[in-house]
């Protein structure tokens, strides 16, 4: 059959893709950005689309001609600059199910969450309300609910949770005795090639999950999984909470996808557990899934790395704000040193000049839209700067307090985080 895939280049959509062609299907992927899904699976038919502005039935049309089954793997956590959570998560898909309706769509798949509590959080009431629409759509349906989702890769929870088991000597936890159920993304897609394949009934309403453990329980199988040892758990009462949520909020409003964000941490609070029917299937355990894929160096490294990013990003913006904001302390001294080379006025407006592009740049790094270029930038503009110091006043270079010197580690800043911003 004919699929269409939207989200197929997420955590759990790429699974779906790669388990519906083993099954010998004709998998078209649809996401925002496709490029490296591209690469990595040349095989499917790719659609680069941003579900947020398919919110009529005439934009979908064309995507579904030739299309048998719409498999939906696509969600935002809340909103933010790159994500709409209405538009996302129930308007796109209202206008999907309409122009579905008329033309001949044998199934439409959807995944989505344990809706029935949290009906105050957007990304839940919009998850329901998508929902209800497809159940009253006349459409043949499956909707599958996966709980906290492992796999070889990580994204979102699943990321999380590695970091955590990562960090040194104690492990510090909210909600440590919450109980977080688990279903492994292989089985997810593999519930959804039954789907697909006629094994389930059209109708079908299941939530996916292995097992279930504390949280605490689960960071230290990760952290065995990892290769390290026990580490003493540290609980930390809920209130700490409220503002780690808040400063992921905030870089959530700035277009980073933490999921440290106040949804995430209000779901966490209830614990992951089912409170809806089941599918009679074995599924494997998170112990099992984790076997499953044994973790190597690179696991370990991203899992340290995690966390210590936004940290990396925030000092790297402080350097660069820091370094162009000084200069205005005294701006005749920090024009001094181009006296020698050029008149004063060009020498105050080249000091200015450099100096607002110091802060552009280290503002611009907390923007994830700008944050690519910026740090290119960043490694260009102190690479200029060294060059024209060396020509100017090498001497500089043997200065004792090492004023070029300490641009080195700067540019190896930059360049560790722009290897690192890829966030899937």
């Amino acid at each position: 059959m004919n699929i269409l895939i939207l989200g197929a280049n997420g955590f759990i959509g790429s699974a779906v893709l790669a388990h519906l062609q083993r099954a010998g299907h004709s998998v078209t992927g649809l996401g925002r950005d496709i490029a490296h899904a591209r690469n990595r699976c040349p095989s499917a038919d790719w659609v680069r689309a941003d579900i947020a502005t398919l919110t009529s039935p005439g934009r979908w049309t064309p995507l579904l001609r030739g299309i048998d089954v719409v498999v939906n793997c696509a969600g935002a956590l809340q909103d933010g600059p790159r994500d709409d959570l209405a538009a996302t998560q129930r308007d796109a898909m209202l206008a999907l199910y309409d122009a579905a309706s008329g033309a001949g769509i044998r199934l439409v798949v959807q995944i989505s969450a344990q809706t029935e509590t949290g009906a105050d959080l957007p990304f839940l009431a919009t998850k329901a309300q998508a929902d209800d629409a497809l159940k009253q759509s006349g459409l043949p349906y499956i909707i599958l609910r996966p709980a906290l989702v492992l796999g070889r890769n990580a994204h979102g929870g699943s990321a999380l949770l590695r970091s955590l088991a990562a960090l040194p000597l104690v492990t510090p936890l909210t909600f440590a005795d919450q109980r977080v159920e688990t279903v492994a993304v292989d089985d997810v897609a593999e519930c959804v090639r039954k789907a697909v394949d006629g094994e389930l009934p059209a109708g079908t309403e299941a939530y996916l999950s292995g097992d279930a453990a504390d949280f605490s329980a689960l960071v230290g199988l990760h952290r065995a999984w990892l290769g390290l040892p026990p580490a003493r758990i540290l609980p930390l009462p809920g209130m700490v909470a409220a503002p780690v949520s808040w400063l992921a909020d905030l870089a959530g409003k700035l277009g980073w996808r933490s999921p440290l964000r106040s949804t995430a941490m209000r779901v966490m609070a209830g614990g992951v557990t089912a409170r809806g029917p089941r599918l009679d299937l074995p599924l494997l355990s998170a112990r099992d899934t984790l076997t499953l894929h044994p973790a190597g160096v690179q696991d370990l490294w991203f899992a340290r790395l995690y966390l210590l990013k936004p940290v990396l990003i925030a000092t790297l913006s402080l350097f660069w704000v820091a370094s162009g904001f000084i200069p205005f302390l005294n701006l005749e001294l920090a024009a001094a040193h181009f006296l020698p080379f050029i008149p004063w006025g060009p020498a105050i407006g080249l000091t200015v000049a450099t100096s607002v592009l110091d802060i552009s740049l280290g503002l611009g790094v907390l923007w994830r839209p700008t944050a690519r270029a910026s740090l290119i930038g960043q490694v260009g503009l102190a690479l200029a700067y060294l060059l024209g110091g060396t020509l100017l006043e090498p001497s500089l270079w043997l200065d004792p307090l090492g004023p070029y010197v300490k641009v080195l580690p700067a540019i190896a800043l930059s360049l560790g985080v722009l290897t690192i911003l890829d966030e899937r």
